[in-house]
């Protein structure tokens, strides 16, 4: 196991030190500063971040409308909408200091408001080089499609009745089991899927395996559905493409009364090129919430990148933060593209070695640190039980550490190396030729003391391109030889086999969290690919294909029965919450894996036609095992070679490096409890 704790000291003060002679880091003193303008000027960040209560459109107790842009850029601001006809010149805003815009529009006669729910306005704006365009406020809260139009409106959203949370906030998991998911992909017909789909057919599927925690995708609204969520143009909006706010306030109200806590993937690493419906030139200019070409430019994702130096900008994005916190109760984020934040190259031809030059230097992005450091420190403060999850493939050390450390605050990153390293050797190995020790080195290989979210797919591997592992194991085969009905193909029993030990043994061995994407538990076949002009619009590849659980006669049940029940252990055992395991075997030759975690025991036969009698296993707390999970047993796709009534005792005898051993049988992948 690598342990770099040099790399949280680089970033910390010493905590022995008295009071006076603090040695903070200069990232931690600007985080200071900043926290201190924050106290001067604004009455410090809880006021700050409620910024969506002030800009936008506000509706005030006596129905007036109160609206409110920063575009310094402008030289002038005027409303438009259903509710003036369209006049572009009847309300006009009023300039004020640093680039704010403000308009009040009193109620009509019948004291009800100007605007009505569910109307469209525009936001017209006179550019400094004399042009009009039109924009949606980036405070927008939400935005809709009319079916035959391209570019994407902003609806006042104001519905007399808002929905009201019935459930608290579920405590903070011990250990994290996350099921990632897409709204719009979660249901098997060829269509886009909506929220209340989620919340009465999907919910229940994911309470019943055993995960704690999902994470939703492509929830900020997105123009382009292709994009899967990741060119984000309105920051306020959830999409409207399946369905409405309150529906996903209900989604999301629900899952916490089955006691599962939601995250959002959160995209303030980079903003959507579009200008009429986005972000971008909102006031005509080329900067506002961005830098100016070139840096404010993603010359890969072809998208824009905030200046985390403005104050305007760390108002919207931190007020974005604690928007979706407070008005929908998510528990928290995922971060997505903090490599790209990290660093002024943005990961772009760069490799990480692992060399602390690579981290620290002129190369790193302060500006952009420094606004994780801060929307870290100001989530936990607010919101003790926020989980928080970095999406980095650099290794930046103490990105996991506390900001009172000197370190970025996130509770976990995602161990990205592993899911690679699946995909690397199912592409290039056959199984017989797997590397036990190269595979239990990128599966413990993370930085101590720094929290990992392992898995063995997500999203990423499933994108048209690649292809989910399971179609990795078996490919066509599964169109074929999946029923119950006929004997198991060799190609269909090695990959069922397969697939239940590669996600255990990420799940046991890989960190201290877990990561499934919707569909994976249950070996969803094909890939993904979403509706565009390359596939003639076809949704075929954008769904899952929940039909084939469903259908008893086929081994897609089996999969998941598995998935459900590794889950079901962990929640009696929590290895993830343990420390790191101790391997103690990674046999070459025999193609074995052990490691004990949590008092569990897990053998690993990665041997494709070797099953073993009274195999030695070395083990530390001396007595009597039992076994708890069998991936051999025939409910779910194997062979049932295993007697689950039988004990096994200790000796002591010290082998590989701990303390007691015993003898047992293994066929594919067992786990013993104590």
């Amino acid at each position: 196991m690598v342990s770099n704790i040099g790399a949280i000291q680089a970033y910390s003060f010493d905590p022995d030190a008295s009071s006076d002679g603090e040695k903070k880091t200069y990232m931690h003193e600007h985080l200071q500063k900043l926290l201190l303008q924050l106290e001067e000027t604004e009455g410090g960040f809880d006021q700050f971040t409620r910024s969506y209560r002030s800009f936008g459109v506000q509706r005030q107790p006596d129905n007036s409308l109160f609206f409110k842009e920063w575009a310094p850029g402008a030289e002038a601001l005027f409303l438009t909408g259903d509710f003036n006809d369209w006049n572009k010149f009847s309300n006009p805003y009023a300039k004020k200091e640093f680039g704010k815009w403000e308009l009040i529009l009193p109620p009509k006669h019948d004291g009800s408001p100007a605007v009505d729910h569910n109307s469209k306005l525009k936001v017209v704006v006179h550019t400094n080089d004399g042009q009009r365009i039109y924009r949606i406020s980036p405070w927008a809260k939400y935005v809709a499609r009319e079916e035959k139009t391209v570019i994407y409106d902003w609806v006042h959203w104001d519905p007399p009745p808002p929905y009201i949370h019935i459930h608290p906030r579920p405590k903070k998991p011990t250990s994290l089991r996350i099921y990632e998911a897409h709204v719009g992909i979660a249901s098997p017909e060829p269509k886009v899927a909506s929220y209340s789909n989620f919340t009465t057919n999907v919910l229940p599927r994911i309470k019943d395996l055993g995960y704690n925690c999902i994470q939703l995708m492509a929830i900020m609204e997105h123009v382009y559905y292709a994009c899967f969520g990741y060119q984000i143009t309105s920051y306020f909006a959830a999409s409207s493409r399946y369905g409405t706010p309150d529906e996903l306030k209900q989604l999301i109200d629900v899952a916490h009364s089955m006691g599962i806590v939601v995250l959002l993937d959160v995209v303030h690493s980079h903003a959507s090129k579009n200008t009429e419906d986005g972000l971008n030139r909102f006031d005509g200019t080329d900067s506002c919430f961005f830098h100016s070409p070139p840096r404010g430019e993603h010359s890969l994702w072809d998208s824009r990148l905030f200046n985390y130096s403005s104050w305007e900008v760390l108002r919207f994005l931190l007020s974005n933060l604690r928007w979706w916190m407070e008005e929908y109760r998510f528990d928290g984020f995922r971060f997505d593209g903090v490599t790209s934040m990290l660093y002024h190259h943005h990961g772009i031809g760069t490799g990480f070695s692992g060399d602390y030059n690579e981290y620290f230097g002129l190369h790193v992005d302060e500006d952009s640190l420094v606004y994780l450091m801060l929307a870290n420190h100001i989530l936990h403060t607010l919101y003790p039980d926020c989980i928080t999850i970095a999406e980095d493939v650099s290794g930046m050390p103490a990105l996991c550490r506390g900001v009172q450390e000197g370190g970025l605050g996130f509770d976990y990153r995602l161990a990205m190396a592993i899911p690679d390293k699946w995909i690397q050797i199912l592409k290039e190995l056959k199984d017989e030729d797997w590397n036990m020790g190269d595979i239990a080195f990128t599966l413990t290989n993370r930085r101590y003391g720094e929290k990992c979210i392992a898995y063995a797919e997500s999203h990423d591997q499933a994108l048209v391109g690649d292809k989910t592992l399971a179609f990795w194991l078996m490919d066509k085969e599964m169109y074929t030889n999946m029923s119950t009905l006929i004997p198991m193909s060799p190609i269909i029993d090695r990959g069922i086999q397969l697939h239940k030990m590669i996600r255990l043994l990420t799940h046991g061995l890989g960190g201290e969290g877990y990561l499934n994407f919707i569909g994976n538990e249950f070996g969803h076949p094909e890939w993904l690919d979403f509706p565009r002009e390359g596939n003639n619009q076809s949704y075929h590849y954008a769904r899952r294909q929940f039909n084939l659980l469903d259908t008893d006669h086929l081994r897609y049940c089996q999969l998941y029965a598995f998935d459900r029940d590794m889950n079901r252990a962990e929640d009696e055992y929590g290895w993830l919450a343990a420390p790191p395991a101790f391997v103690s075997a990674k046999h070459e030759g025999d193609k074995v894996i052990v490691f004990d975690r949590a008092n569990v025991l897990f053998i690993f036969n990665f041997h494709p036609n070797r099953s073993f009698q009274d195999y030695r296993v070395g083990v530390e707390a001396a007595g009597k095992y039992k076994i708890k999970l069998d991936s051999d047993e025939v409910q779910y796709g194997g062979h049932g070679r295993l007697d689950h009534n039988t004990d096994f005792f200790t000796e002591p005898h010290p082998f590989n490096g701990r303390s007691n051993s015993m003898l047992v049988n293994i066929s594919n992948m067992t786990f013993l409890t104590h």
